[in-house]
């Protein structure tokens, strides 16, 4: 089993402008095939003790019910494989024919078991043939030879039995529980995760089996972005390009789980990967599904729609993350955090009630002159400027041409906004200007795309200028009501998903048209933190749960988050149980990990601190933790802007 190399130059995608969907290989999995010219299927994981049958089985229906195309269900020993061949026995009995996913770690005997009763079964490379030890150490090529050696023997038995059965694989690769070989050879990267799959791949090809679907999952949007992107690049290099699942992993609950997932699955969708979606969120699982169905919604109405605009150029291929402005105009660019524009054009109310760390960077007010004087400069039209503004106020200017042909200018900022013409004249003389951030104007079914588009070709002209999104987010039509919280913050982050998780941008300015300027300013400082563009609070990495938790984990998170949530750039990972814990909290500062019932082990970082804290006492032993490094502050007493003015 040869090491592959790795290439230094690839390409994950077909166009930029016009892309289309990646023409994977099929896939059967009982009757509900994946990959090819298959709808994008939807799929979650039972959260229930695999050995409750009976509560197996009515948990896996209403998912069906719900909406679920692939039910996945725990199997963390030869008992729980085994109770797969009864529950799926009782599904058949009531008319369910939903495929079922066996989800294995560590265990392959119970992978062997489960292969002959489910449709499909997922391993972790990481963890399938190797226990993880962190341990540090440099593999000679023989040694690594020897490895991949002593993984083809654990493996191809279940390779085999897969074939024998007509049993599809998934190869689901977390970035945060890679092998240590892995790890010691290619790093906690892209690159790593991908050679991770495709070892696992060889040995099923060299067994003549082809029924694979490969995930590359993380809990950080961008790591799992860059993961995918490799992983096309390599199957294309490859020859075969097999089905491929997406997901954000330990995403969490809420609206930041929500956000997470739609940045990082959306993203990838938009440009054409993707064949199977899962959103894990800390919630209930039938709660995945309405989110899981609008962004696959999303994908189909919006993806085909091209612009009418030349292929740009994007020499890192989107393989690699960097800051694409170079300077910045006073408090926008590098090396600062993306700004918030909050737009009151059309509502002056609440425009004094902004506090703490999600006040807007800047109110756009147009041509309206508010009574009071926020503590935050305004933006004017530039033609009311000239007349109202104070010395901190700046200019909008709504073409390059008004700019060019204004008497005056603030001689610091100014905003204008930047059309694809002004880009295709070259005008670069006038794009270097030292006091001007462009604004990038977009809405549609585009939006995100030219947003894109925009960035990527000034930087074919070789202008790394600094850029604000502007975007306008309309409510469906036909729609009496309000968009809901959730589905609110999962469009938007739809929408600039194709260029946030790159880093194209230097700041957000969002208009929702159906709710008030605050709900924009919210939802924006949560894209930012989400695509951690801008830190303005805690950062939670939690599971999913499944049937190897042992507590409630939604309750628990509720607690943790109420005591920790103002400890800006902290970031904790609230994990069921030691399979996924310490290795796929990945580059959390705390863990909180189930270690059995009503027990806890305490990590700082990868290291284990406390263990067997009991569930009653963990929490004041997680605070007491952070508090003995230094890192704990107490609660500010911040007013909060009227929850009539917030989603």
């Amino acid at each position: 089993m040869a090491v592959a190399p790795l290439s230094e130059k690839r390409a994950y995608y077909t166009s930029l402008v016009a892309p289309k969907r990646l023409p994977t290989l099929e896939v059967p999995i009982g009757d509900v095939p994946v990959g090819g010219k298959n709808p994008i299927r939807i799929q979650t994981m039972t959260t229930t003790d695999t050995l409750d049958i009976e509560g197996t089985v009515a948990q896996v229906i209403r998912l069906v019910e719900a909406g679920a195309e692939y039910v996945r269900i725990t199997a963390p020993s030869q008992k729980e494989a085994e109770a797969l061949g009864e529950i799926k026995k009782k599904l058949r009995q009531k008319g369910y024919s939903v495929p079922l996913v066996a989800d294995i770690h560590f265990t392959p005997r119970a992978a062997e078991i489960a292969a002959r009763l489910v449709e499909k079964v997922r391993i972790n490379p990481g963890n399938y043939a190797d226990k993880k030890r962190f341990e540090k150490r440099t593999y000679t090529d023989t040694e690594y030879e020897a490895e991949l050696e002593r993984i083809y023997e654990r493996f191809a038995p279940l390779v085999r039995v897969c074939k024998t059965y007509g049993t599809a694989m998934r190869i689901g690769v977390n970035h945060g529980s890679l092998s240590d070989r892995i790890l010691n050879r290619y790093g906690d990267t892209p690159e790593g995760m991908v050679e991770s799959a495709m070892e696992f791949v060889r040995i099923c090809e060299a067994e003549g089996f082809y029924s694979i679907v490969i995930s590359m999952k993380a809990s950080n949007p961008a790591v799992m972005v860059a993961a995918y992107r490799h992983l096309v690049a390599r199957l294309r290099e490859h020859g075969r390009l097999y089905p491929i699942h997406l997901g954000v992993t330990e995403a969490g609950d809420g609206s930041d789980g929500r956000i997470k997932s739609a940045l990082g699955i959306e993203c990838l969708l938009l440009d054409g990967i993707g064949d199977t979606v899962r959103v894990s969120l800390t919630e209930p699982p039938e709660n995945e599904m309405p989110t899981c169905k609008a962004l696959v919604s999303f994908a189909e109405c919006h993806r085909d729609a091209a612009l009418s605009l030349p292929e740009p150029t994007w020499e890192s291929g989107g393989l690699s993350f960097e800051r694409y402005s170079r300077w910045s105009v006073e408090t926008i660019g590098p090396p600062h955090p993306a700004v918030v524009i909050a737009d009151h054009s059309h509502q002056l109310r609440g425009i004094d009630l902004y506090g703490g760390d999600q006040t807007p960077d800047f109110i756009y007010v147009g041509r309206q002159v508010p009574d009071c004087q926020p503590p935050v400069p305004l933006i004017y039209d530039a033609l009311v400027w000239e007349k109202v503004a104070r010395p901190q106020d700046i200019p909008y200017f709504p073409s390059m041409a008004a700019w060019q042909a204004a008497p005056l200018r603030h001689p610091k900022l100014n905003f204008v906004r930047l059309q694809p013409q002004d880009l295709l004249e070259g005008r670069i003389a006038e794009l270097e200007s030292p006091n001007t951030v462009w604004v990038i104007e977009a809405e549609g079914k585009t939006a995100g795309r030219l947003v894109r588009w925009m960035r990527l070709y000034a930087t074919q002209l070789g202008l790394p200028i600094p850029m604000i999104a502007r975007l306008n987010l309309h409510p469906p039509q036909n729609s009496p009501e309000p968009r809901p919280a959730h589905a609110l913050a999962v469009e938007a982050a739809c929408q600039v998903s194709p260029f946030l998780v790159d880093n194209f941008v230097d700041g957000l300015w969002l208009y929702i048209h159906d709710r008030p300027p605050a709900a924009g300013v919210r939802i924006a400082f949560d894209l930012l933190q989400a695509a951690r563009l801008r830190i303005v609070r805690t950062d939670y990495i939690a599971c999913p749960s499944c049937g190897r938790t042992l507590f409630n984990l939604e309750e628990v998170t509720a607690r943790i988050r109420a005591r920790t949530s103002h400890l800006k750039g902290l970031k904790i990972a609230i994990m069921g149980c030691i399979v996924n814990g310490p290795g796929e909290m990945a580059d959390a500062d705390y863990g909180y990990v189930g270690a059995g019932p009503h027990t806890i082990h305490l990590y700082r970082g990868k290291e284990i601190v406390r263990k067997n804290v009991h569930e009653s006492e963990a929490l004041e032993a997680l605070i007491e933790l952070i508090r003995s490094d230094g890192r704990w502050i107490d609660p500010p007493d911040t007013p909060v802007p009227s929850a009539e003015l917030l989603p």
